[in-house]
Parts: structure tokens; C-alpha cells; sequence
């Protein structure tokens, strides 16, 4: 896609959105159940979109938080419901609408005892804390969660996520049932039981928690904070306008850790920001484009980092080579804890992406340990990350999560703020930043090229692309090399990766079909060189092609 001639550029006055309009269209505007583009959808981070295209409006936050409540009592989920919001103009008032049904429903609901903004980790973290012993009893001693946030998407949107009682997010099974019966309701909201807001806040359901205390209490049990402090690193954390700007000061403050919040103001049009590749404001941390602003200022810390709106997304900066590419990042990040966790199990292995990098592959030999390749999503290292039989896993836009010191887990969901005092640890440790630790196993295992490309496709050849079988693949060789595998299917669980993988020796592509547009992902990495990934990607649109038919 090319890019944006004024990429990289502080935001003017005509980018920003108009909150007010904003705000008023989510009360104004009323879905249309009959337009597919108007009804409630679950994808992989939760139901997203916005009031002003109404596909984020109240309606649809009265009809998932009245499906939720069903869900819950059907599960047999009798425990509190932790509810969290980011800095997104569209999250407050999602957030006072869901708990006028959940009042409604006598869901005993916690909330942010500062009515602070609480970051997708902190509300994994209180979730799992609040389980912790409670497994004995059922569901119905067991808390779940809700966080209103879109993530990184531009400031216009607007999110919806449920982490049932393991903490992390919720599996096709909960959330297609959610969907479809949030869209019966929608039809008909005289289904949804909910009172006033004033009212709602005040009910005895309605209780404070200490999201932030208890999540900055508990750092140490799985970063070395008294490593960082003592090595007196300068640290720049950005937190791009979100809900982590006052976890980072308190984090600083508490710790004792020398840590300035580069960017302490949120504003709901992120009038601070600078553009994304495509001219649009998106908080994307691991974006080189929306972080200009922190790389610029690179030479003033020892390591800057930032993180997505609702921080489960990490992204590294170093005085020596800018902003890290995610792949890089988690790279290090394995091969650093799994050398500095002694405590950690003995034969748990380490969980990725199918579409991250093959730069974790080696890594993960090298080490001696399982590796565990999954389908994008989150979702599926919850279950290895709650029984400690994965250590770590990422994903290859920059989120990930790993086991606390002892080996037990920290939280199931992304955790942008641990993966970045991480990156502070390992400097503070081993007096070398993360980029000169890739550079290290890149003179071990290859320097790989890596890119994210989209090709045009239709709705029906995206639906083709997410049922192909591997015996749909005719071609023997991928830019000059024999194809060693031809992947429909996860290695890790055997689960459908809704796309295609072909791999050779030295080089590999992905193809995904979009969720949102209607163009399909190639993902493609090449340990040889730029013209040999540029072979890779020209040859996955003709593989592509001819599985679909040619067309």
C-alpha cells in the first residue's frame, strides 16, 4: 500500500476527530439490524467500530452487555465482573451504558477505585488474582472482565472485549454466542434490563477495586526492578495518550526506577500524535510513522518505549537503532528469559504466531525448547500460559505475555508495560540494548527480511482462502526453492489458521484473508535478502491465485 505523503507528521487541525459529534451520534444514531455492517461483531480482539458509520453505538453496547449477562448465568459465572475502560472518546459512555445493565442484571461489578483508566493487562492481572484458589469452587466463585477499548485503532472507534474467569480472551465458542444473541436483542432492546446511570454507580453490585495498586505492587514477581533501578538506565515511556499515563508514573514513583512519562496528556482526538503510513491517527506503537514523536527523542533516554491505548501492545526504542520491529523484539525477549528464569519449568516450551518470525524458530531450537505455533490470536496461549506448559507467547504485532519468576502465570491476555521493562531489564543487566542483542542472533542464525504486504480480494475468494486445504496447493517450489511444508493447520494445536503457509528452507509466506477490508494479508520473510523476499511475495499472490481458482 503506498504511503501517506505526510506519514510521520504531527497531526493538523483537519485530522482530528469531532468528539462531540462523536459522542452525540453514539446516543443518535440507531443500528439497522438488516445491514450486516450495523450488527454486533466479535472478531479477535472483542466487537469494534463506530458511531458515526453506527456499528459502535448504544444500542449495540445495551444488547452484548444484556447477552453477556446471559452468557455468565448459562456458564454458571457467579463471581464479580471486573469492568475497565482506555482513553478512547467512545469508551466512557460504552462504559456507563454497560454498567446500567449490568446493575440491572445484579452483577456485582468492580471498577477502578480512582476512576482511572485500566489498561487490558491490569484487568487480566485482577482477574487471575482474584481466581487464584478459587478454582475449587467452580464458576461460580470466579470473576471475568470486560474492557472497553478498540486497542490501537484511531481515536474514532470504539471496543468491546470479554475475558472470561481465565483471564484472557475469549474463545469462538463464547463469543459467537454472545454475537448472535446481542444481535437478537438488537432487534428488539425492550429484552434488556437496565436502570439509570446515577443509579447504576451507586448500587451495592457496584464496588472499588485497586487496579493499578495491585498490578504495580506485583511487578517484581516477574521483572527485576531492583536490577533497573540500580543501574540508574534513563527510561522514556510513552504511553501514546492511553490508559497506561498514570500506571508509568506510579510505576516510576514506587519502584524508585529513573523514568520520565514523555507524553502525559490524553486527548480523546490525540491531537499529538503523529500520522500513520496512511495519513490516519492510530496509536500503533510498534508503527515507526505513529511513533516519530519517541524515536525522535531517542538520544535523551537510554530506552524509550510506548504502548497502544489500552497498553497490550509494547514498542521498543533504542539510541541505536529506533524504534525495534516487533519480530526483533520478541526474538530477544525468549532468548534472554529463558537464559535469566532458572526457576522456570524444564521442558515448557515457547509460543508464537504462524505468522511471526522464523527468527523465533531458531531461537527456540537453539534453546533447546517446545516450540508451540499457533493461529493469530491471543486466544490460543491462554491455556498453556494458565498450566505454565508455555513460558512466553507473542504475537507478531507487537503483544505478548510470559510466566512470573517463579514460573506461574502472570496474565493471559497481551501485556504491552511488562514486555517493555523487560527491554529495560535486559539493558539494565547485560549493559547492551535489545537491538544489539538481535544484532548478536542475527550473526548466529541469519538475518532475516520480513514484510506485510495486501493483495486485492473479494468477500467470496477471502471466504475460499480461509477453507483451502494444503492438497489445493499444486506448486513444488517458492522462489527457487522446494516447498518443505504447506500449512493449513497450526503445528502447535492443530487448529485452522484461516489462510494458507508455504515454507522452504530459507523463506516462507502467510495469506489471510481479512477481517475488515476486502484485500487478504501476505506475510513473508526471506534469511536470504530483499530480492529473494520480493520473489517470495510475487510468488505467494500466483500460489494464492491458483488456489483460488486462478482468478
Amino acid at each position: 500500500m503506498p504511503i501517506h505523503p505526510r506519514a510521520g507528521e504531527r497531526a493538523r487541525t483537519e485530522d482530528l476527530i469531532d468528539v462531540e459529534a462523536l459522542i452525540s451520534a453514539y446516543f443518535e444514531n440507531k443500528p439497522d439490524p438488516a445491514e450486516p455492517g450495523q450488527r454486533v461483531a466479535f472478531g479477535t480482539s472483542g466487537h469494534r467500530g463506530s458511531s458515526t458509520s453506527t456499528s459502535f453505538n448504544e444500542a449495540h453496547i445495551l444488547a452484548v452487555s444484556q447477552a453477556l449477562c446471559e452468557y455468565r448465568a448459562g456458564e454458571g459465572v457467579a463471581g464479580p465482573l471486573f469492568l475497565g475502560r482506555d482513553t478512547h472518546a467512545l469508551s466512557d459512555p460504552a462504559a456507563q451504558t454497560a454498567l446500567e445493565v449490568f446493575a440491572a442484571n445484579d452483577v456485582t461489578v468492580l471498577v477502578d477505585n480512582r476512576d482511572g483508566f485500566t489498561p487490558t493487562p491490569a484487568l487480566s492481572h485482577a482477574i487471575l488474582t482474584y481466581n487464584a484458589g478459587r478454582g475449587g469452587n467452580g464458576k461460580s466463585a470466579q470473576a471475568d472482565g470486560v474492557v472497553i477499548t478498540p486497542s490501537h485503532n484511531p481515536p474514532g472507534d470504539g471496543g468491546y472485549k470479554y475475558n472470561p474467569p481465565h483471564g484472557g480472551p475469549a474463545d469462538s465458542d463464547a463469543t459467537r454466542w454472545i454475537e448472535n444473541r446481542a444481535n437478537e436483542l438488537l432487534t428488539d432492546l425492550g429484552s434488556v434490563k437496565r436502570i439509570p446511570y446515577e443509579r447504576a454507580v451507586e448500587a451495592e453490585t457496584t464496588q472499588p477495586y485497586d487496579y493499578r495498586g495491585s498490578y504495580i505492587g506485583d511487578l517484581p514477581a516477574i521483572v527485576d526492578l531492583d536490577q533497573i533501578r540500580n543501574s540508574g538506565i534513563r527510561i522514556g515511556a510513552d504511553p501514546l495518550g492511553g490508559a497506561s499515563v498514570d500506571y508509568w508514573a506510579e510505576i516510576a514513583a514506587r519502584h524508585g526506577i529513573s523514568l520520565t512519562v514523555v507524553q502525559p496528556e490524553v486527548d480523546p482526538a490525540w491531537g499529538f500524535m503523529t500520522l500513520d503510513w496512511d495519513g490516519k491517527i492510530r496509536m500503533d506503537c510498534s508503527s515507526a510513522y505513529a511513533m516519530a514523536s519517541l524515536v525522535d527523542q531517542r538520544a535523551n533516554y537510554d530506552l524509550a518505549t510506548g504502548n497502544d491505548p489500552d497498553a497490550d501492545r509494547h514498542g521498543i526504542v533504542t539510541p541505536d537503532a529506533g524504534l525495534m520491529n516487533p519480530n526483533h523484539f520478541l526474538a530477544v525477549a525468549i532468548d534472554y528469559l529463558v537464559r535469566h528464569r532458572p526457576s522456570w519449568p524444564a521442558g515448557a516450551g515457547i509460543g508464537k504466531t504462524v505468522v511471526s518470525s522464523s527468527m523465533i524458530d531458531r531461537v527456540v531450537a537453539d534453546l533447546d525448547r517446545p516450540l508451540v505455533e499457533v493461529p493469530v490470536g491471543f486466544k490460543w496461549f491462554v491455556p498453556g500460559l494458565v498450566n505454565s506448559s508455555i513460558l512466553f507467547g507473542g504475537e507478531e504485532s507487537a503483544g505478548a505475555s510470559f510466566l512470573r519468576k517463579d514460573g506461574k502465570v502472570w496474565t493471559t491476555d497481551k501485556d504491552g508495560i511488562v514486555l517493555c521493562l523487560l527491554a529495560a531489564e535486559i539493558l539494565a543487566g547485560t549493559g547492551r540494548t535489545p537491538s544489539q542483542h538481535y544484532t548478536d542472533l542475527t550473526a548466529k542464525h541469519g538475518e532475516p527480511v520480513y514484510e506485510r504486504t495486501d493483495a486485492p480480494a473479494t468477500r467470496e475468494e477471502k471466504h475460499v482462502l480461509a477453507q483451502l486445504s494444503p492438497h489445493q496447493v499444486t506448486a513444488t517450489e517458492l522462489a527457487g526453492e522446494p516447498i518443505t511444508a504447506i500449512l493449513t493447520e497450526a503445528p502447535g494445536n492443530g487448529k485452522p489458521i484461516g489462510g494458507l503457509k508455504v515454507c522452504t528452507d530459507s523463506g516462507w509466506f502467510a495469506a489471510r484473508p481479512s477481517g475488515t477490508e476486502d484485500v487478504y494479508k501476505i506475510y513473508a520473510e526471506s534469511f536470504k535478502d530483499r530480492d529473494h523476499l520480493s520473489q517470495i511475495q510475487a510468488e505467494a499472490r500466483a500460489v494464492v491465485s491458483a488456489a483460488l481458482g486462478g482468478k
